[in-house]
């Protein structure tokens, strides 16, 4: 179940999901051998020493037992499932720790979990799909007075590789704390651990690699345009696809107007419209030298990365309005409509998944056997950013090597020199 870009006949359709699968899978095999979880070893070597997969942190424990018991395929597909289930269950939860009644939490469960946006980002393999969940808990676990749980949540973003979601997630958990009560000294302690988690990635992972000097190109490539925002289908991408529903949008304006004069209706308001100005991009005057000037959005190229913030924010306000709904008119029927106009308004993540070629059992590389040993150098030779190297990390399960390719747009520049220098060889 995923996105695949077409491949050669027979073998794996190339794709973020194949890269997600393997930094899931890696922590688990390098626990097997008795090497530190947090480390890849495998790819650009031996040019680079082996580089830290933030990726694995934090649903390797959940991936590798799946992939233990199903293979590689069903565990891939059980985990977006269980990523629609996360996403609802903690938004349900998050919700009726507000105050509002079991049914509009379920609606705002739903709302989130089958939010296009993060429908189609997991369809495309992006784990930023399932780090979204970790916005409801940390929420969740505010009101629970957990305060740890949100520091630990909050940190978790940036430590997953998800940073540019960390530059929108740690403003408004905050200010949803400052808000909402509670103790102030933790929020800022959680802001703090955020923003220690995000330069400690940025350290070990994006200084001096390939992902560090962006151009502004990039970014007038993947940002969206207002017409993208009521839009089912991905006009110029799925980059770019930031469908917010026709429904959705109105009930969660009910839902601000209703509570527009609370802090918590004005951070939801906030957190739901910030985000979509943003995923404007080039498209918004004077992006370009906001861009250039917060610390860390100069290296990012996607502006929607956000909107996961605006599909949150949209649950939770839709939920209040239809809590009132369900006041003025109660019964089973109001909310078992609305269910339904939910799901059918928000239908469009149905088409973020394919059936896709997986090869599960590739004879070449099951040759190889899964003895480690010596260096493997694939043929024809991509750059680092290219998806199309993606099915060589994915084959990589099957016959773990050293090998100086990889995939990864945040890797070495000294890696993306060599493979530069190697991809002749293809001819």
């Amino acid at each position: 179940l995923a996105e695949g870009l077409p491949g050669l006949a027979g073998a794996a359709a190339p794709g973020d999901h194949l890269q997600v699968a393997w930094q899931l899978w890696l922590p688990g095999h390098q626990l097997g051998r008795g090497a530190a979880p947090w480390l890849d070893p495998y790819s650009f070597q031996p040019e680079v020493e082996a580089r830290v997969n933030f990726a694995g942190w934090p649903f390797a424990p959940v991936f590798g037992p799946l992939k233990a018991l199903f293979g590689t395929v069903v565990a891939w597909n059980l985990f977006v499932l269980l990523g629609y289930l996360g996403a609802g269950s903690l938004t349900f939860l998050w919700l009726r720790s507000v105050g509002l009644g079991v049914g509009a939490s379920l609606a705002g469960g739903l709302v989130f979990a089958l939010a296009p946006y993060r429908a189609v980002q997991g369809g495309a393999g992006h784990l930023l799909a399932w780090i979204a969940m970790l916005l409801p808990l940390s929420l969740w676990a505010w009101e629970r007075r957990l305060y740890w749980l949100t520091a630990a949540a909050l940190a978790t973003i940036p430590l997953s590789g998800q940073v540019h979601l960390a530059l929108g997630a740690l403003p408004f958990v905050f200010a949803y704390a400052l808000v909402r009560g509670g103790d102030r000294r933790w929020a800022g302690g959680a802001l703090a651990a955020g923003l220690a988690a995000g330069v400690l990635v940025w350290a070990a992972a994006i200084r001096g690699s390939i992902g560090s000097s962006r151009s502004f190109a990039q970014v007038e490539r993947y940002s969206a345009e207002l017409a993208d925002f009521v839009s089912r289908d991905p006009r110029h991408g799925l980059e770019a696809f930031v469908f917010i529903g026709w429904l959705v949008p109105l009930l969660a304006l009910l839902g601000f107007v209703l509570h527009r004069r609370t802090g918590l209706g004005l951070v939801l308001g906030a957190g739901a419209l910030l985000p979509m100005v943003l995923a404007l991009g080039a498209n918004l005057p004077g992006y370009e030298a906001l861009w250039e000037t917060v610390p860390g959005l100069d290296v990012t190229r996607v502006p929607g990365r956000l909107m996961v913030i605006t599909c949150l924010a949209l649950a939770g306000l839709a939920a209040l309005g239809l809590e009132w709904v369900m006041q003025q008119r109660r019964g089973l029927v109001v909310l078992g409509a609305a269910l339904v106009l939910v799901a059918v308004d928000l239908r469009a993540g149905v088409t973020a998944y394919r059936p896709t070629a997986a090869d599960a059992g590739n004879r070449a590389y099951a040759a190889l056997g899964h003895e480690e040993g010596g260096r493997l150098l694939e043929m024809p030779v991509y750059a680092p950013d290219r998806q199309e190297a993606s099915v060589y990390l994915y084959y990589a399960m099957q016959a773990p090597r050293e090998r100086p390719a990889g995939y990864s747009t945040v890797a070495p520049k000294k890696a993306a020199r060599v493979l530069r220098e190697l991809q002749p060889c293809a001819d």
